[in-house]
């Protein structure tokens, strides 16, 4: 089977048919919570596959319909829950768009060949999202921007960046401080 990725976590029931409120975890929410998509509930080591009957969204955040899920209580005790895809139902994606779970991991260059650090994790949404990079002087983010972030290439698990000046030193001067400063 493939690799199972999160796209959203349970936040709580939704009124008394068995509705639960997903906070997403995908940039993609509206294809992720699609009717008739599968998607596998993971809770208290129990994984259970089940199929989005209806959906609709409020704020942003979708409000599902899962199949097997028919009450208030069964939608209370799913609270929690994270909500995962297959890696092969994703689809692709526009160009020089990358899946998260792509990027962590990667190598992080400078253009000058210099290895900066790695990908420990992307936040913030797809067209202003950070990435986190382990560096030897502590975290940097690194914005995901056109002249930033100059090259790509997941299956090689390496990017190539352009800092812009001042961007490291920014960064480990924020790591370095102690707290009150």
């Amino acid at each position: 089977m493939s690799e199972l990725l999160l796209i959203g976590r349970v936040a709580r029931a939704h009124g008394n048919k068995g509705h639960v409120i997903v906070n997403p975890e995908t940039d993609f929410a509206q294809d992720r919570f699609a009717v008739g998509n599968e998607v596998v509930v993971e809770q208290h080591g129990r994984s259970l596959a089940r199929r989005i009957t209806a959906v609709r969204f409020q704020d942003e955040r979708p409000i599902v319909a899962l199949d097997g899920v028919e009450t208030m209580d069964d939608a209370e005790a799913l609270a929690g829950a994270e909500l995962k895809m297959p890696a092969s139902a994703l689809g692709p994606l526009p160009a020089n768009t990358f899946y998260r779970h792509d990027l962590v991991g990667c190598e992080v260059k400078g253009s000058a060949g210099e290895v900066l650090g790695r990908v420990t994790g992307v936040q913030g949404p797809l067209e202003h999202s950070l990435l986190i990079v382990a560096t030897g002087r502590g975290e940097m983010m690194v914005p995901m921007a056109v002249g930033i972030v100059v090259h790509v290439d997941p299956a090689a698990k390496r990017i190539v960046v352009e800092l812009p000046e001042g961007l490291m030193d920014l960064n480990s001067l924020g790591a370095s401080k102690s707290p009150g400063e």
